[in-house]
């Protein structure tokens, strides 16, 4: 039997409730059923993937539609690696959030499901630069939402795991970043003959890029670092920076009619 959209809910739904149901016992501390619902539930998404495929006779990556599947793929699968590794026991919930919110627009959406992208769009380093860099924007906000604790709440700066979740939130965030880049500068040499630029946006990537690295570099050199509002300040400033790279260009005047990466807008 050949797969097709209409299939989509019956591989979508239970794959949900299987991430659901490994984020539900990450936070019971129960590590081979963590595992095992999460895997479970790519391993169903990814054969509605793969048997899309065969149908198709072509990778599905040329419409909304499709490049909302890979979204909606590799987001669990980031988070467990993340969590394989750190056991954080929200990373889990977060993907999983993250996930349904594509899976929802293509169940609720179907109209988008053959809708073409733009040729531009249609590179096959689009869709893991996009699902990269939408993983570390969720780990910086993370980052953020602990740095506003730390600053709102002075009596747990003195509290180092909350200090070292933060760092790792933003080791983690900053790594991602640092792939997507490199996805993007491959996408972009291959749909406008150049890996960099300096557009607004590129520039605006490079600029987040080095405060979340400044910030790194502040707290493993200075002293006055552990329990110091500047690195507080510093995540919030780079987080600031990440919103203007994500979606403040659209409105900068030296991006209109010139950026090449404000393709969507009217």
């Amino acid at each position: 039997m050949l797969i097709s959209w209409q299939h989509f809910p019956y591989f979508a739904i239970p794959s949900v409730l299987l991430w659901a149901l490994g984020a539900y016992y990450s936070f019971r501390e129960k590590k081979a059923l963590t595992a095992t619902f999460t895997l479970l539930g790519i391993a169903l998404f990814l054969s509605f993937i793969c048997g899309l495929w065969v149908s198709l006779e072509r990778p599905p990556l040329r419409t909304m539609g499709e490049t909302r599947l890979w979204y909606s793929f590799f987001l669990p699968v980031a988070g467990i690696i993340t969590w394989s590794r750190w056991r954080y026991r929200w990373i889990l919930s977060f993907s999983t959030i993250l996930a349904l919110v594509f899976i929802c627009v293509n169940l609720f959406k179907p109209e988008i499901h053959n809708t073409t992208l733009m040729p531009a769009l249609q590179s096959p380093w689009f869709a893991p630069h996009v699902i990269v860099y939408m993983f570390c924007y969720a780990l910086f906000g993370a980052a953020l939402a602990v740095a506003l604790y730390l600053l709102f709440v002075p009596t747990k700066r003195d509290d180092e795991n909350i200090w070292n979740m933060l760092d790792n939130l933003v080791y983690v965030g900053l790594s991602f970043m640092t792939i997507g880049m490199l996805f993007g500068a491959l996408w972009a040499k291959e749909a406008w003959g150049h890996y960099w630029a300096w557009d607004p946006k590129e520039t605006w990537a490079g600029i987040t890029w080095l405060s979340f690295l400044v910030y790194i570099h502040y707290r493993q050199l200075s002293r006055n670092a552990f329990r110091s509002k500047v690195a507080i300040f510093m995540v919030i400033i780079s987080f600031c920076c990440l919103q203007m790279c994500w979606w403040g260009i659209n409105y900068l005047p030296s991006a209109q009619g010139k950026s090449v990466h404000t393709y969507n807008m009217k």
